[in-house]
């Protein structure tokens, strides 16, 4: 998933969502017993060769999934829409299993450019040799039919002037206004295929897939969001399943309708991101200061040295100015963007470092340099465009599709400051990811809000590191739970996602892909390069307690959900009064922003 996508222009792999349905009434919608008839088959043909042998499609899938018209090849007369597929054959055809299908994330992300790029770095040889990987643009996504809003490129302007996330009250209007005229072009300009984003419809686009494919049973591997994908999957088709991988898992019922006592809060705040991302934070602070300067460049007290320069940061930006003329203004929005979107990668944890001893270290408030790893070149001085209606109109079609939010654009407001006040500094970011889901105009009418519970024909692995920015180990915890036949791999690391970090858990992975075989009830794995080069020796002790302690606390949670409703009930006055105060805080500013 990515972060905060619409403040600002760099994508962070982020999550959340929320449904809307009760659980009684979203089953009503599920497509237990669909069975597409006439389904054509992919017709490939060579691209991108210079990148390997990779092969291309255009398929077309309904746009509108319904139990009358089971696929439109039946008549002809249902509308369609295009996915945008690419694969990279198996190279043991003649040994082929079948098809490995991939999902990035996002929502957003595009399979395509994932298999692209990646399909020759994942899992084994082996893997390679005997699936078929393949990568699809999600609808409304990607070189798929899309989701576009916006006839111009009139809003870009708008666009970039906006924080990575609000701090001031004039900020918070300006992220509003920006969050009402994205509604508005979209309900406008978007057409049908606004209301039919939600990640059932695309999981029912890839059980046509699978079909036309020439597979019995999907094989999958699904990353953050995609996690999300593969569990709403599992449960629509459970007889469907061979082998399912959900890794850096979102809790589905966070995701989409929340529980009874957080029901009223924005998807973002639900999912618990900000707690997940605190938690790496601290552990970031820990490994800098174990490996020490010159491994870390920022070690010795680095915790306390890193509140400072956010204070600093926040009083007093600073301008770097680069060898070609361009600026970039840093100050403790962007240190903390910066520090999120670089937690996701441990292997990238050392550049932070440096670039925060650099910033540290200035004495003067506009500096030549071309020597930024992190500010300067993750998230860039120049927005990606290929990478803009993504996360302007992509990532909300989906999120705000599956998910239940307030209609009350001022919650994202409070949620944020008290967020901020339980979680530290990446609360308001986490928070305000979703903010365009106040009000958002597409139907809800075809998501699948649950229940996840239901058995499917082969056991789904379950895979998370304990140290998770964007999805929280405590979400892997609870798909292994809602699952009656899962097998929950914990990664003993940290960053978004398992993949390349560990070569225990890429060869569980592979031999469940292969065979389905898999170790015990749970199993546990080490990362095999802990961050800023330190020996496994240094941190694995600490590291294995808070594996266990994690899981043991997720078990805790999940056990006495009774007791936690009745604690937000009795504490409702409280947090009521909460809400008041800062509400009235930003309410009476808005005399002053009103004279802007």
């Amino acid at each position: 998933m990515q972060f905060s996508a619409l403040h600002r222009v760099t994508p962070f792999l982020l999550l959340i969502v929320v449904a809307g349905f009760s659980h009684k009434a979203a089953a009503n919608h599920s497509d237990r017993g669909y069975d597409y008839v006439n389904v054509p088959p992919v017709e490939w043909a060579p691209c991108f060769q210079d990148f390997g042998p990779f092969e291309c499609a255009i398929y077309q899938v309904p746009l509108k999934h319904s139990k009358k018209s089971k696929y439109f090849y039946v008549n002809g007369y249902e509308p369609g829409i295009d996915l945008a597929l690419i694969r990279l054959p198996a190279s043991d055809q003649a040994n082929k299993i079948g098809s490995l299908f991939l999902n990035p994330g996002g929502p957003g992300g595009s399979g395509v450019s994932f298999v692209l790029n990646a399909a020759n770095l994942l899992y084994t040889p082996e893997v390679r040799a005997r699936f078929d990987m393949v990568g699809v643009d999600p609808r409304g996504i990607g070189q798929s039919t899309g989701l576009s809003c916006y006839t111009s490129f009139d809003h870009l302007d708008e666009f970039f002037a906006l924080q990575p996330f609000p701090q001031t009250v004039d900020e918070i209007f300006q992220q509003i206004r920006f969050d009402k005229s994205l509604r508005k072009n979209c309900k406008r300009n978007a057409g049908p295929i606004l209301d039919h984003m939600t990640t059932a419809d695309t999981a029912r686009d890839m059980d046509i897939l699978r079909e036309a494919v020439g597979d019995k049973g999907l094989t999958y591997a699904g990353y953050s969001y995609g996690s999300f994908l593969g569990v709403t999957y599992a449960n629509l088709f459970p007889k469907r399943v061979r082998a399912l991988i959900v890794d850096a898992v979102l809790d589905p019922i966070s995701w989409t309708t929340g529980r009874r006592f957080d029901k009223g809060l924005p998807v973002s705040t639900r999912v618990r991101s900000d707690a997940g991302a605190q938690d790496t934070l601290g552990e970031y602070f820990r490994l800098c200061d174990t490996a020490g300067v010159p491994r870390c460049a920022f070690a010795g007290n680095s915790s306390e040295r890193f509140a400072a320069l956010v204070e600093k940061l926040k009083a007093e930006p600073v301008t770097i100015v680069f060898p070609d003329g361009s600026e970039l203004v840093v100050d403790n929005a962007l240190l903390i963007s910066a520090t999120l979107n670089t937690l996701y990668n441990p292997f990238a944890w050392f550049l932070l470092a440096n670039d925060l001893a650099f910033v540290e270290q200035l004495a003067t408030t506009t500096t030549l340099s071309s020597n930024f790893s992190v500010f300067g070149t993750e998230l860039g001085r120049m927005p990606n465009p290929d990478l803009v209606p993504q996360t302007i109109e992509g990532f909300p079609g989906v999120l705000c599709s599956d998910s239940d939010n307030p209609d009350n654009p001022f919650v994202w407001a409070f949620a944020g400051e008290i967020s901020e006040r339980k979680f530290g500094y990446f609360g308001k970011p986490w928070t305000w990811a979703s903010s365009p889901c106040a009000k958002w105009p597409g139907s809800k009418k075809s998501r699948y809000a649950g229940p996840f519970t239901r058995k499917t024909a082969n056991t789904v692995l379950v895979t998370s590191t304990v140290y998770d920015p964007a999805t929280r180990y405590e979400g892997a915890v609870t798909v292994d739970k809602l699952l009656p036949d899962s097998h929950l791999l914990t990664v003993e690391g940290w960053g978004h996602t398992t993949l390349l970090l560990s070569d225990c858990a890429t060869q569980i992975g592979a031999d469940y892909l292969l065979h389905g075989t898999l170790p015990g009830r749970t199993s546990t794995c080490r990362q095999d390069f802990p961050p800023f080069f330190l020996d496994p020796g240094e941190v694995f002790g600490a590291s294995a307690a808070a594996s266990a302690q994690g899981l043991e606390a997720e078990t805790q949670s999940l056990e006495s959900s009774a007791e936690a409703d009745a604690a937000a009930v009795s504490n409702r006055d409280a947090v009521a009064a909460e809400r008041a105060e800062i509400m009235r805080a930003i309410m009476d500013s808005r005399s002053t922003y009103g004279k802007r």
